[in-house]
């Protein structure tokens, strides 16, 4: 049975409801058995109507999907309800997490040598929460672990990729610098733009 545009998008609309994590063009095609032109035109069409309905909702496209959210001006009633310290970063990980972001693939001992400190706990932490995952080994002596990103990790500061990333300004002073700066824009990103999980 062929779904008309209408269709498509309530059931669009049902399943980003429905789904916890940000659903892709991809699986929204294969969930409502029509082509990506159809699902493509639903989601711009459910975007308009939550815009122009002055909403409390919108559709985000967040780390390679999509995903039916809150707009961040309810955020603070929300985190009231949803206990607002029991998800967030701790400043080491979002020190790490900030690291691995604009230097991946990066090793331990590259992250410790930014941070200044020991980062197992932390590195432990963070590929617990699925915000980072070992990806291979550095061809180097001892053949460290190296980091990356993970799409969880888009998801927790609300971006659709890594392009979205604050720029860091040109500097070739010390790494203090870089991870002040650095930590400084992930933080914004994550506020303007993310959940507080």
């Amino acid at each position: 049975m062929m779904l008309t545009s209408d269709e498509t998008a309530r059931v669009i609309e049902a399943l980003l409801f429905a789904s916890g994590d940000p659903l892709t063009v991809k699986e929204l095609v294969k969930a409502t058995d029509t082509d990506t032109e159809s699902v493509e035109i639903a989601l711009r069409n459910l975007r308009d109507q939550y815009s122009s309905a002055d909403s409390a909702l919108q559709v985000v496209e967040i780390a390679n999907g999509f995903q039916l959210a809150t707009r961040s001006e309810y955020a603070s009633y929300i985190g009231k309800l949803l206990a607002p310290h029991a998800n967030r970063l701790s400043k080491p990980a979002l020190e790490t997490a900030t690291i691995v972001a604009y230097r991946q693939p990066c090793t331990q001992a590259e992250i410790e040598a930014v941070r200044g400190v020991g980062s197992d706990g932390v590195l432990k932490t963070l590929v617990e929460r699925e915000l980072i995952t070992e990806a291979g080994r550095k061809q180097a002596p001892g053949r460290p672990l190296l980091y990356v990103t993970t799409p969880q990790f888009l998801h927790y500061f609300g971006l659709a990729s890594l392009a979205e990333l604050p720029a860091l300004e040109d500097d070739s002073e010390a790494d203090a610098v870089e991870q002040d700066a650095a930590q400084t824009a992930l933080l914004a990103a994550g506020v303007e733009t993310g959940p507080s999980i």
